[in-house]
């Protein structure tokens, strides 16, 4: 069972970091053969080796060992329950909706913005892909110099490696659903 979670772990966060093996091979300097036999299952890694291939994401080898139990398989979130994440609380506070989640592959965030927040000068890049829906209010994004204006109810999805950026341009606050995967790692900031 320890090195099937092992596996199931490192691949995870291979794939997270849109790395292929081979990749993975080069940055941690472990064999690729080694890392796919890690992966399927096949063989328990050295201290050595895990140190190793933590470090190429840097981590502690603890992520590969935690047990599987921490988490949940299921999260129920009621109505104004989430866990909160504050970023720039002032302008825009994030509410989690799957906090505690064993092993995600996306999270789903209730955002509350004020008039004028934005997502920061310039266009943002990562792995991925996003979801928002504007439950109220009005946001613009912008998604490749191509413009998008969401109201009560729209939706925007797309694949997150594509510049974009966004703006509440709504007079008061606005507030949207996120889904993002694979999910951030996202630490609690209360300010």
């Amino acid at each position: 069972m320890v090195k099937e979670l092992i596996g199931k772990k490192l691949k995870k966060m291979r794939l997270n970091n849109d790395m292929t093996i081979e990749g993975l091979a080069n940055k941690s300097q472990v064999s690729s053969n080694m890392i796919s036999r890690i992966e399927r299952g096949l063989t328990t890694p050295s201290v050595e080796i895990l140190m190793k291939l933590a470090g190429a994401f840097g981590m502690s080898i603890s992520y590969f060992v935690e047990e599987a139990e921490k988490g949940s398989t299921v999260v129920h979130t009621p109505n104004g329950s989430g866990e909160p994440i504050f970023f720039f609380e002032d302008k825009h506070q994030i509410v989690s909706l799957t906090q505690g989640l064993r092993d995600p592959g996306f999270t789903v965030f209730y955002d509350t913005l004020e008039e004028g927040c934005n997502s920061g000068e310039g266009d943002m890049v990562h792995v991925g892909e996003e979801f928002a829906m504007v439950l109220k209010g009005q946001m613009k994004f912008i998604i490749e110099g191509k413009s998008y204006l969401l109201s009560d109810g729209d939706s925007l999805s797309f694949k997150a490696n594509l510049p974009h950026r966004w703006t509440n341009t709504y007079e008061g606050q606005t507030l949207v659903m996120w889904v993002v995967s694979p999910a951030p790692n996202v630490a609690q900031q209360q300010a």
